[in-house]
């Protein structure tokens, strides 16, 4: 018997988590689930049983699948968290809502806009829930900002900073240089600055953008120009080999916002409206648990909500439309891309 979500469940009901994958992302997003009332983790799957084994042991949890099919027939499975690599999220993510599980796919939702149409067509064409593990948008101080720049505390939004680099040096061998698995400092790293003017300012009308490429072909260090016909821009950066202030900040004709290092999950932001003295803002919370989006996905289920408000399915699109775009510009295609287009 599988359970789908055309029709809400028990407010109070219990929602059964399947984990899919065993790295460090896996183990954060398990760890902070656990805290949440109402939420069990029944289940995980990796490659090898071995390391399903092991990750279970490690967190109490009573089956483990050492390939992805026993996770996705598990009918005590409500929803699959999908924490592999990029390259793998449409497969994954797909096989789980054929199965008839909602799906919590990790950032960026698939290698490309196609891929993520097709994730969103086939939860849309089943009910089932679907929703990209943008954690950043379910942040309490993100969503405040959301408010803040929409309810026009900055006047209208002219500009948009942002950037996520890490010093690295990541070797030839290492995922975030391996073309095949979507490695680069775009679909792990500037995912956020892109997520974040977008979740302001919507999809852009224009996208221009620079990257150096390494010699196994992903971008290494990443500029965008983003633009829209409001007049107002967006200038974002990525890099694997620079540890950049990793700040963003928003200014409008009235103030801006301006948010210190870690933006993407904030302790603080600071408030300058023209002419007054500055807001300060504080999250009490922990910024860096992931536990919000979490409690987002469960709100979800027991609602009967197909798609999350706060991370909505067409921004999701919207994003990927944007990376592709940027990809684009900078030449940077993955191997199963080329074989799409060869064929």
């Amino acid at each position: 018997m599988v359970e789908t979500y055309g029709v809400g469940m028990d407010a109070n009901r219990t929602v059964r988590w399947g984990i899919l994958a065993t790295g460090g992302i896996a183990e954060r997003f398990t760890r902070d689930v656990l805290t949440l009332d109402g939420a069990e983790v029944v289940a995980v799957a990796s490659r090898t049983e071995a390391s399903a084994k092991a990750f279970a042991d490690r967190f109490g949890i009573p089956r483990a699948y050492g390939e992805w099919a026993g996770l996705f027939a598990d009918d005590d499975v409500d929803v699959v968290y999908v924490a592999t690599p990029h390259h793998a999220h449409r497969a994954a993510a797909g096989l789980a809502l054929e199965a008839g599980r909602a799906v919590l796919c990790e950032k960026a939702l698939t290698l490309n806009a196609r891929e993520a149409e097709e994730l969103v067509a086939l939860s849309r064409d089943r009910g089932l829930f679907l929703m990209e593990a943008m954690w950043m948008y379910c942040n309490p101080l993100v969503r405040r900002i959301a408010e803040l720049v929409r309810d026009g505390a900055i006047g209208e939004v002219r500009t948009v900073q942002a950037d996520f680099g890490i010093a690295g040096p990541f070797d030839a061998g290492h995922r975030l240089r391996d073309p095949a698995v979507g490695g680069g400092a775009l679909l792990d790293l500037g995912v956020y600055p892109v997520s974040f003017a977008q979740l302001l300012l919507g999809e852009p009308s224009t996208v221009h953008a620079h990257a150096r490429i390494s010699p196994e072909g992903v971008d290494l260090n990443t500029g965008v120009l983003l633009g829209w016909d409001s007049g107002a821009s967006a200038l974002l950066s990525c890099s694997l080999e620079a540890d950049t202030p990793l700040t963003a900040s928003v200014t409008g004709t009235e103030g801006r916002i301006d948010v210190p290092r870690g933006f993407f999950f904030p302790e603080r932001f600071t408030l300058l409206r023209n002419g007054a003295e500055p807001e300060e803002y504080v999250n009490e919370d922990d910024p860096h648990s992931l536990r919000h989006e979490a409690a987002e996905v469960m709100r979800c289920l027991r609602a009967g909500e197909t798609e999350s408000p706060l991370v909505p399915l067409e921004g999701s699109l919207a994003v990927m439309r944007t990376l592709d775009a940027v990809r684009d510009r900078v030449g940077v295609r993955y191997p199963s891309e080329l074989a799409v287009t060869r064929a």
